[in-house]
């Protein structure tokens, strides 16, 4: 009996997706101005960057490659009560060039859940990925849709550089998983665990 493998997901482009595990270190700069955050490889090679314009601070936010080309736009939707986000194709807010949107699976949670759902996954009665987790303990399991599947987790990095205004943390997305579909899932964690925060 051959183990099963998931095929290779490119929910935002299938050349961020490889055969097998990637390990990803996401450092936040905690003492810049706008929250800004580089996605290294294990070798400490730039793979992504987050950029945040600090006119629309919370509300807006742009991954970018290496090269500094936007991948997705993230953007939060107003007046929403279950902190909904919805992630577009480059830098496009455009409903035909929306990927999938998140939100919290309910208004009272100690630890964070979120529902992903893909763009043709319109109903919304099953959500496609669940993102479970405690910010605070760094930690956090994303899920193909109800199962108990793990197709990534994120783990606290044993090295503390806070003094130097950094936190860091590592993530393993498993293969054949977009790992910028999973980047862009944890960069909307931060900011809905920044909200509860701040609320």
């Amino acid at each position: 009996m051959q183990k099963q493998q998931h095929q290779p997901s490119g929910i935002i482009n299938p050349k961020y997706c490889a055969p097998y595990n990637v390990d990803l270190a996401i450092v936040r700069k905690v003492l810049t101005l706008a929250d800004s955050f580089s996605v290294t490889d294990v070798n400490g090679k730039i793979v992504f960057n987050l950029s945040a314009s600090l006119m629309t601070l919370h509300d807006h936010r742009l991954l970018l490659d290496a090269v500094g080309k936007p991948i997705v736009t993230l953007l939060r939707k107003k007046m929403t009560t279950n902190d909904r986000w919805q992630v577009f194709r480059g830098e496009s807010t455009e409903m035909k060039d929306l990927i999938f949107s998140v939100q919290r699976s309910s208004l009272f949670q100690l630890k964070t859940k979120l529902d992903v759902f893909l763009a043709n996954n319109t109903k919304e009665k099953v959500c496609d990925f669940k993102v479970k987790g405690s910010w605070f303990e760094r930690s956090c399991v994303v899920y193909a849709g109800e199962s108990l599947t793990i197709v990534a987790q994120m783990h606290k990095k044993h090295i503390q550089s806070i003094a130097l205004g950094k936190d860091d943390f590592v993530v393993t997305v498993y293969p054949n998983i977009d790992y910028a579909f999973i980047v862009s899932l944890i960069l909307i964690l931060d900011e809905i665990n920044q909200d509860k925060r701040q609320s």
